[in-house]
């Protein structure tokens, strides 16, 4: 099984996500990847598309490690077995987290061009990424969304690691994801084109995708 595309593996996911048609959902992406495939959720489930912007907290020497996350709102989750292996200070952590908290906001920004956030409270919140691979910044995105109200939370992933699905399964109510390969290497390897999305392309995707 392999994507050969975000839209591909959106379209597939809408499959596996047809029972919360009639939840009340709204389809929270988190850009830039997750974009693509929350558009194709929105579309199948006749749901809002929103934005729920997150930040990895990388690695200092490792950047695509998650040592944790940040997502709107203020929230933060730790990857604290990944902090004691690697020995990372605190003051290392505060200065990466200060630096993707600027970044955070600053796509927030671009993404919503003004836009005010679709309210949660009493919906149900469907996360949606391209795949996981630590689950660090889908579990923060789970935390923020039950926060802001939502009274379900569901995850929904094309591909993603056993270690990431059961990371998250404390923070969702429940998880989706039709691919879960144990030998993995990477979100990427799952599909053909995994080009990074770049800012332009992401605004497009929300100016043209379904708010309400």
């Amino acid at each position: 099984m392999r994507y050969s595309s975000r839209e591909d593996a959106g379209r597939r996911l809408a499959r596996s996500t047809a029972h919360l048609r009639d939840t009340d959902p709204v389809i929270l992406a988190l850009p830039r990847g997750g974009l693509p495939v929350a558009r194709e959720l929105a579309r199948a489930l006749d749901a809002p598309l929103d934005v729920l912007v997150v930040r990895k907290l990388g690695v200092p020497w490792h950047p695509e490690l998650a040592m944790g996350a940040i997502a709107e709102g203020g929230f933060r989750v730790l990857n604290n077995d990944v902090i004691r292996m690697g020995r990372i200070a605190a003051d290392s952590i505060h200065r990466i987290e200060a630096k993707e908290r600027t970044e955070l906001e600053r796509r927030a920004a671009l993404l919503r061009r003004g836009r005010e956030r679709i309210d949660l409270t009493g919906r149900t919140a469907v996360i949606v990424d391209d795949g996981m691979a630590t689950g660090a910044t889908a579990a923060v995105a789970c935390l923020a969304a039950r926060a802001e109200g939502a009274a379900r939370v569901v995850l929904a992933v094309p591909v993603a690691s056993p270690d990431a699905i059961r990371r998250v399964g404390g923070a969702a109510d429940e998880v989706v994801c039709p691919w879960s390969p144990a030998d993995s290497d990477s979100v990427g390897a799952a599909y053909a084109d995994f080009h990074q999305l770049s800012d332009d392309e992401a605004a497009d995707l929300m100016r043209n995708g379904s708010l309400s």
